[in-house]
């Protein structure tokens, strides 16, 4: 038997007057998932547990099979393993994002305009964070380069008790109430602070500006944790897994599992990623020993973030006919028995470009245990109306490994 995920991040949505009072899976063109779902169990399962915010690190996790109410130290702890840092015990992983800051005197009186500053390149992004690494980096303090926007502080010695916001949660805001908070707070924000000005003039960004591009001129801290202590997936499930992901996010808890992570040239984490690429990928990956692939894609939670529509719809549409489609006619034609679960980690509404914690829509599919649903396409209200519900996500992959 093979085993493929197939994530869509933030995939599911609310209805959306600009849709007709429908959800992106409701009016996206899906006709391979809709069939996965007429001949698969459809229903709903709650990934994120009450007491944990929505973020995809937990949602994730979840998805994975690991209860995050176990095994969560934290979100960026999970992408400083896939950046390839060597955490203490000791140690405070802190996420640093690269972000556009309006341009008002006082920095507390800043907007979020942009968290991922214009997605930037991560050629620019590895120069100004070896800019802000040499000019803020001490004995306690190390700055590390990741993908695009997204990288990564580490705090020596320290301890968890900072309160701080993910920048996509505040797109459009002011920031003055969302600065850091806490143990931290105050050291958290004179970085930040002090980052502004080493970056709002720096020549990559008057470049960027120049063409018409949202500048980085700041960076933005958030999703502090720990080391993370992950059972490896094959003492969990006994199968040979392998991840897919352009994020290091989703990479990291790869890593932490001692999963194969998969690099796929191309891959972006928007909708202009190589989402034939990591099609392609993963069944090479499933032809070459691994029992279970999980392919994640961020296209339809960026859109999500930034409100586009479009594009959220077309990013749905995009993984269905080259990922989806192709992942069903490649394992029809290798001959072995094989199930499918199709689901996003969370919803990410476009109504309010961030994350929340409801029950999200799955589909597993059988070849050898083909069953009619009784609806003949995916999305929010089928499966809610199928009335099956898995209180979290482990239970769900407990569900689609194990039975």
């Amino acid at each position: 038997m093979k085993y493929v995920v197939i994530l869509g991040d933030g995939m599911a949505d609310y209805p959306n007057e600009a849709l007709g009072g429908k959800t992106p899976l409701s009016v996206a063109k899906k006709p391979n998932i809709d069939r996965l779902c007429k001949y698969g169990e459809i229903g709903l399962v709650k990934t994120v547990p009450d007491n944990l915010k929505p973020g995809s690190d937990v949602a994730n996790l979840s998805m994975m099979g690991y209860a995050p109410d176990k095994y969560y130290s934290g979100r960026s702890p999970l992408e400083a393993l896939s950046i390839g840092i060597d955490l203490k015990d000791t140690d405070i992983a802190i996420r640093c994002n690269l972000v556009t800051l309006s341009e008002e005197e006082n920095y507390s009186d800043k907007r979020m305009v942009d968290y991922s500053a214009g997605e930037i390149s991560t050629q620019e992004a590895e120069e100004l964070i070896a800019h802000i690494a040499k000019n803020l980096s001490s004995k306690t303090l190390d700055f590390y380069a990741g993908v695009s926007y997204r990288h990564c502080l580490v705090v020596h010695d320290a301890k968890l008790g900072t309160d701080f916001t993910p920048p996509h949660d505040i797109s459009d805001k002011y920031i003055t109430q969302y600065l850091p908070k806490g143990r931290y707070g105050d050291l958290m924000t004179s970085l930040m602070v002090k980052s502004y000005e080493l970056l709002k003039d720096h020549p990559i960004n008057k470049k960027r500006i120049a063409e018409g591009k949202n500048p980085a001129n700041s960076i933005w801290l958030w999703g502090e944790g720990t080391k993370p202590a992950l059972t490896s997936f094959s003492e969990k499930y006994g199968l040979k897994g392998s991840v897919i992901s352009a994020v290091d996010l989703i990479k990291g808890i790869g890593i932490g599992a001692k999963m194969d992570v998969i690099e796929v040239p191309g891959a972006t984490g928007t909708y202009h990623t190589n989402f034939a690429g990591k099609a392609e990928y993963a069944i090479d990956a499933l032809k070459n020993g691994s029992d279970y692939v999980y392919i994640h894609m961020e296209a339809p939670d960026e859109c999500g973030h930034q409100g586009d529509i479009e594009n959220k719809v077309k990013s749905i549409e995009l993984i269905d006919e080259i990922v989806v489609g192709y992942i069903i006619k490649k394992l029809d034609e290798m001959g072995e028995n094989y199930k499918i679960l199709v689901a996003p980690d969370h919803p990410t509404p476009l109504s309010l470009k961030t994350h929340t914690r409801d029950a999200v829509p799955f589909i597993i599919y059988s070849s050898d245990k083909k069953q009619e649903s009784g609806y003949d396409t995916y999305n929010e209200d089928t499966c809610r109306q199928s009335g099956n519900y898995y209180k979290d996500g482990e239970s769900l992959i407990n569900r689609f490994l194990k039975e």
